[in-house]
């Protein structure tokens, strides 16, 4: 029997703290409280209608304070110089969904705001999967001339990690941690992340935990760890939930650990996922406090995925490096359809990890190839030494889950070369010359729980050139092209905006959900917001 109700909450504690639920005892010395005004709720929409869903942004919006980590674009290396490329893998969709609302509201996006592993990774490219679940996942490579310059050539790494059906999911235990700070106030951020959440809840099975946490002035638990088929009481704590104070994240992630760590499922599923614009400004407020503070949670086998919503003070820098120190993932929730997306078609591979620490290690031959770059990626490369050091953390991949990595190679004897001729070049080692070997691609991985690494290794053949890329390289192609004509257009040749589009039209891969057709539209939209030119193809509601 369900215990009964608590007792509703004095006046004085509803008119201070505009929500009424009970206040909880403190919990790790952290008292549970909240700090927030009356919004304006918005109810979570059916299913049936989320194709057609979309909330539209506030009309009034006070300065753009957004916060992007600065990066630069990989440099062209010499094979000769520098045949080692070391990096950790990187599952972030946020960046394309960010980018996409604001071509979608007509805004140019600042360059640091586009990442092209993340635009990359938001597709799916059919990589296969491993046979049995004795192989957590799967690595293929496929090498073809560039779409862009048929002097250079493209390298396509797929990684798929073996689908576990959702039937068949562990129990899950996890703590929505919900910012309902003032900034939270606008119908693109609290009441779209009540919607999102809704549609995760829906999900739940009775095995499954919940229990939600808000942050304001301070840290309040709203409801305590609670079976998944208990959705009406999931729902209503999620809606009754209004925005008001200032943004203390530190506080608020402490209690979420700290739930999370009173309810923790052996062999399950143990996350909180943080959902927020990032706008810290009280307690706990320097990233490296807060890095520091979730690195030291993650040891206790609790990974921690990033939703960023809103604009104006959208913080990406620390939404996506809470998720990387976290070990988890980042997302960006601009529509309910992306909400659908990431909580309910992607949530298999976004909650169930089955490889940590997953690095991969590429040894270019330089009898073979003259020049390399690696597209994307920038603040995920490690120093070579780190390939094989297990106390180093790297990206995670999680169940069914796609990983997409692209290099450009310069093939010895193009007469495509970026880099100047040396004058006292040193020549390959004799064994590289005779070899047919372009590559050899190694990849480093830990089963969950593990301490120690496994190794996986692969050459990259000569003979496996194509002819003609394939139609899921010529999509990541595109994509990833798109993402350098957003930051200046000066990695590819002179391909411009029509042809980026006609790439990724040519293409015949499934687009069930509109994803690809809509990518097409977003290419347009930006060629007219940085040409200022007349339509010249399909738009985005076409």
């Amino acid at each position: 029997m369900a215990p009964p109700p608590p007792p509703a909450p004095p006046p004085a504690f509803v008119r201070a703290h505009g929500y009424a639920a009970p206040a909880e005892p403190s919990l790790d010395g952290i008292v549970v409280t909240s700090s927030r005004v009356k919004s304006a709720p918005v109810a979570g929409a059916p299913m049936a209608q989320l194709p057609q869903a979309n909330l539209t942004p506030p009309q009034q919006q006070p300065a753009n304070t957004e916060k992007y980590a600065e990066r630069e674009d990989n440099p062209v290396r010499r094979t000769a110089d520098e045949p080692l490329s070391t990096f950790s893998i990187d599952v972030d969709t946020g960046s394309y969904a960010n980018v996409r609302r604001m071509l979608n509201q007509g805004q140019r996006p600042p360059a640091d705001a586009v990442r092209a592993e993340e635009f990359i990774n938001y597709f799916d490219y059919g990589h296969p999967a491993p046979a049995t679940r004795e192989t957590p996942f799967r690595v293929t490579t496929e090498l073809a001339p560039a779409p862009w310059n048929a002097q250079r050539q493209l390298l396509m790494i797929g990684i798929k990690g073996y689908d576990v059906p959702k039937a068949t999911l562990p129990p899950a235990n996890l703590v929505f941690l919900i910012d309902t700070s003032g900034s939270m106030d606008q119908p693109d951020k609290l009441p779209l992340l009540k919607s999102a959440f809704s549609l995760l809840t829906r999900q739940l099975r009775p095995q499954d935990r919940i229990s939600i946490v808000v942050y304001a002035g301070s840290a309040g638990l709203v409801l305590p760890p609670t079976p998944g088929d208990r959705q009406g009481e999931i729902l209503d704590a999620l809606e009754r939930l209004q925005a008001g104070g200032s943004t203390n994240g530190g506080d608020g992630i402490r209690l979420a650990y700290a739930m999370a760590k009173q309810a923790y499922v052996k062999d399950g599923v143990n996350r909180v996922i943080l959902a927020t614009d990032g706008d810290f400004n009280v307690g706990t407020v320097s990233q490296d406090a807060l890095e520091t503070l979730v690195a030291d949670q993650r040891k206790s086998g609790i990974a921690l995925t990033t939703l960023g919503f809103g604009q104006g003070n959208y913080n990406d820098a620390l939404s996506e490096k809470l998720a990387d120190v976290g070990d988890g993932n980042h997302a960006y929730i601009d529509t309910l359809q992306e909400a659908r997306k990431v909580l309910v078609e992607e949530m298999g591979s976004t909650m169930l990890t089955i490889a940590r620490d997953v690095k991969i290690q590429v040894e270019f031959n330089p009898a073979q190839v003259a020049e390399y770059r690696l597209i994307g990626y920038e603040n995920r490369v490690l120093k070579h030494e780190d390939f094989a050091n297990d106390k180093v953390d790297a990206g995670d991949i999680g169940a069914g889950h796609e990983v997409t990595a692209l290099y450009e190679l310069t093939p010895v004897g193009s007469t495509a070369a970026r880099l100047p001729a040396l004058r006292y070049g040193t020549k390959p080692a004799p064994q590289a010359v005779g070899s047919g070997e372009v590559a050899t691609l190694k990849l480093r991985y830990k089963r969950p729980g593990a301490s120690d690494s496994r190794l996986i290794e692969t050459p990259i053949l000569r003979s496996q050139l194509r002819a003609q890329p394939g139609e899921a390289m010529r999509f990541a192609a595109a994509v990833a092209a798109f993402a350098d004509a957003l930051r200046g257009g000066s990695r590819y040749d002179g391909w411009g905006w029509d042809r980026i589009a006609a790439a990724a039209r040519s293409t015949r891969l499934d687009d069930r959900w509109g994803q690809r057709r809509e990518f097409v539209g977003l290419v347009e939209r930006a060629r007219q917001q940085i040409e200022g030119d007349k339509p010249r193809t399909a738009s985005v509601s076409d």
